[in-house]
């Protein structure tokens, strides 16, 4: 009885071959880390272009400042030195006076960004890398420096097994104007 058994499962051993029950499942798990991957990596890219064109923006926000300042361009130092300041607030919180309430407590407006890593510079008093052409026409540059792009929830470092260099890397907007002064 046995054996007749096992005859009868090699007969038909074609039916079991084409059976697709479970074919939809094992496609699933073959082809879901891609797409997780894939859909991680574009939320990643629009992060990243999120990030730099708010920084961007943000020293374009600090260059007219200062281009439209008169203390800027003719004041004493001090007034100067304030001017530069109250942009690199600009930049970094969106209100030029951190001793005023509504900026005292307000957050950068990307994560990880301080005063520290902005960098102004003009071609009459302090001089830019590259150099700005000196003379009768004044220009401001407003520039980001050493900002280093983070990972978001999702590491695509972690992930892949890459360094984090690989996907997280220094942003340097900058944005140069001419004073209007």
């Amino acid at each position: 009885m046995r054996g007749l058994r096992s005859l009868k499962t090699l007969i038909n051993w074609p039916a079991i071959v084409k059976r697709k029950e479970g074919s939809s499942t094992i496609e699933l798990a073959i082809v879901f880390p891609i797409l997780l991957i894939m859909f991680v990596g574009t939320a990643e890219l629009g992060r990243l272009f999120y990030t730099y064109n708010s920084l961007s923006k943000a020293t374009k926000v600090g260059a007219r400042y200062l281009s439209a300042s008169r203390l800027a361009v003719n004041g004493t130092a001090t007034e100067i030195t304030n001017a530069k300041t109250e942009a690199k607030n600009l930049v970094v919180y969106g209100c030029k006076n951190r001793a005023v309430a509504p900026c005292s407590t307000a957050s950068p407006i990307v994560n990880g960004l301080s005063t520290a890593n902005i960098n102004i510079c003009d071609n009459f008093a302090t001089p830019c890398s590259p150099v700005l052409a000196a003379g009768p026409v004044k220009y401001f540059r407003v520039e980001i420096q050493s900002f280093n792009y983070s990972a978001g929830t999702w590491s695509l470092a972690t992930m892949t097994g890459k360094a984090s260099s690989t996907f997280y890397f220094s942003l340097a907007p900058g944005t140069e104007m001419r004073s209007m002064q």
